[in-house]
């Protein structure tokens, strides 16, 4: 009897140890709301975001260092939600080789830097990327006056300039090895050093995203002398970056980059969030924070989602403010929401 009951209590024993281990992975109740990021972050008084070190209509400082565009105001979102205040976020500007490891060190808590979600950084370094803020593909930048109007125009010992420790560097030699092209790949570690090569006439063809290509072309000596090719070689789903192990901290970043997706879709603005408080639509309601306690689920009060509309204001006030108005990207393309043609699609606030 005493054997059978130590054999039940080493069972029992080995099955309470299991059920906590799964507990502690699947994010249990006693970690609701619960976020060590978060009460740092609280703490500092300010989001710590790595950014781009200057990518027009994404992430880019002025002479004065104030800093705009689509990536940065996902970090200003995250500081309305969490501290009540979307200005206060200290910027770390890093190089494509950086980025990841600032990350994960803990120099940094969100990457909001023009970044490629894959299997490999998702699953493979310790990062985890929360959603998509802009859909874009890679192409290829030349000059006018080259005869290239197209990839098909390429020949071998072609020299291209890009960025080193990106998916553009491997998405190129993909593309060149596959044509059986040969090329000459220029490479540098940051972005400014790149665009001056290729400004300089060092390399025939400058690649990198799309989007990224026409803001980059912004800073040419003569930006009318090129142009974007029409083909694109790639997905290159960009969007926000957290490091794993961190559950609260990953959806307080998340739901607040759908916020601002969700809130376009309702027609929700920085300037008419508070009168749609008294809105007849449950979904409006959430959003405003005049229904529900969604705010609860993260450690968070009920004005979080509030906060981030009325203080940096829906995707398309930032798409528009950032890169349409800016003359970047007039037409948002797949940037769209899904109810205009587009493919930006969340899941709801409920």
């Amino acid at each position: 009897m005493f054997k059978y009951s130590k054999q039940l209590f080493a069972v029992l024993a080995a099955a309470s140890m299991l059920f906590v281990v799964a507990c502690d992975q699947q994010g249990g109740k006693q970690s609701k709301g619960k976020s060590k990021t978060l009460k740092n972050t609280q703490s500092k008084g300010f989001v710590r975001c790595g950014v781009s070190q200057g990518l027009p209509g994404f992430s880019n400082a002025d002479a004065a260092g104030n800093w705009t565009g689509v990536d940065v105001d996902v970090c200003r979102a995250v500081a309305a939600a969490v501290l009540g205040d979307a200005s206060k976020v200290k910027y770390t500007p890093l190089s494509a080789k950086e980025r990841f490891t600032a990350l994960t060190s803990g120099e940094i808590d969100i990457l909001s830097r023009n970044t490629t979600w894959t299997l490999s950084r998702d699953a493979d370094i310790g990062l985890t990327f929360v959603g998509v803020n802009f859909y874009d593909g890679q192409g290829f930048m030349v000059r006018k006056d080259s005869g290239i109007n197209s990839v098909e125009d390429f020949a071998n010992g072609i020299s291209a300039c890009t960025n080193i420790g990106t998916t553009t560097e491997l998405n190129m030699r993909d593309f060149f090895n596959s044509r059986g092209i040969s090329y000459e790949p220029v490479a540098f570690e940051k972005a400014d050093e790149v665009v001056a090569a290729y400004d300089s006439g060092r390399c025939d063809t400058y690649t990198t995203d799309k989007s990224g290509l026409a803001a980059q072309r912004t800073k040419m000596t003569n930006p009318d002398d090129h142009m974007v090719l029409p083909e694109t070689i790639s997905k290159e789903p960009l969007g926000p970056v957290v490091r794993q192990g961190d559950a609260v901290w990953e959806d307080i970043v998340r739901w607040s980059l759908n916020v601002m997706i969700e809130a376009e879709e309702y027609g929700i603005t920085s300037s008419n969030a508070d009168s749609m408080k008294s809105s007849d639509n449950p979904q409006i309601k959430r959003l405003v924070g005049s229904e529900g306690e969604l705010g609860a689920a993260f450690g968070l009060d009920n004005d979080w989602s509030l906060r981030i509309i009325k203080q940096v204001g829906n995707y398309g006030e930032s798409y528009k403010r950032n890169i349409a108005d800016t003359g970047i990207l007039p037409d948002r393309g797949p940037n769209q929401l899904w109810t205009k043609g587009g493919i930006l699609y969340v899941p709801p606030a409920r």
